[in-house]
């Protein structure tokens, strides 16, 4: 394939819990994560967004579009997107595919802390970021937006034009503030704030399908979401933050 534009060369996918991968497991029906990858089509790279449930099987589908994984980013540290116990149920996640193949984990520096309890990995599997870090992959470059509030370390990835939102932005909600790390005010700062430089014609790809359309436009998601109704923090830490 030519290199050609950005938008051409980069390789992008969604893939459901419990339906493109998973399909035997209830629990990922029951939460309904996606997993994602991102990628260079000319380079053959792609980095795992979230890979959880059945990280051979992710790996298996990467593999089947010519593409090798070269790291993870990870949205947050929750079981359900990096593996780990929650409720007695066990996941598999990040740790797993470690056993796979040896990638860089792209965390938060503030998220690394707890996706070393929760998913089972060392300090040194994980590669420490600050909002705004760029991870590349052959030519695609993935900006970092640390977007605190779910988790301390919550992010989300910008890349041409998507937003890979993971648990900090729904199509309809947001992401729970009342979990170990969660933080109310920070979050509205990180919708209301950090996410603000996010263009209208920008779609949004979440972490979980909690709403009828795998994904949506910026636009359209801050005119029909909830989360964005109230004009003030007081406002909105009344209706979602207590």
């Amino acid at each position: 394939m030519s290199e050609g534009p950005a938008g051409e060369r980069m390789y992008f996918r969604q893939w459901l819990s419990g339906r493109d991968f998973a399909q035997d497991d209830p629990l990922a029906s029951q939460m309904v994560n996606f997993a994602y990858a991102i990628g260079d089509r000319v380079a053959n790279e792609a980095l795992l967004v979230d890979p959880a449930y059945r990280v051979g099987e992710l790996l298996d589908l990467l593999d089947a579009d010519g593409m090798r994984c070269a790291g993870v980013l990870a949205t947050h540290y929750h079981f359900d997107h990096v593996g780990g116990t929650a409720g007695g149920w066990s996941v598999e996640g990040v740790a797993a595919l470690l056993e796979r193949v040896q990638v860089p984990i792209h965390v938060q520096r503030a998220e690394a802390p707890w996706v070393v309890r929760a998913a089972g990995v060392g300090a040194g599997d994980l590669s420490l970021h600050d909002g705004g870090d760029v991870v590349e992959v052959g030519t695609v470059h993935v900006e970092l937006v640390h977007t605190p509030g779910h988790t301390p370390g919550s992010q989300c990835f910008l890349v041409d034009d998507k937003l890979v939102s993971g648990d900090t932005l729904f199509l309809q909600g947001c992401g729970r503030t009342d979990l170990p790390g969660g933080d109310p005010a920070a979050l509205y700062e990180s919708l209301t704030t950090r996410l603000a430089k996010v263009p209208d014609d920008t779609v949004v790809y979440p972490g979980h399908l909690y709403s009828p359309e795998p994904c949506a436009q910026m636009g359209e998601t801050r005119r029909t979401n909830v989360v964005f109704r109230p004009q003030t923090a007081e406002q909105w830490l009344d209706a979602f933050g207590r």
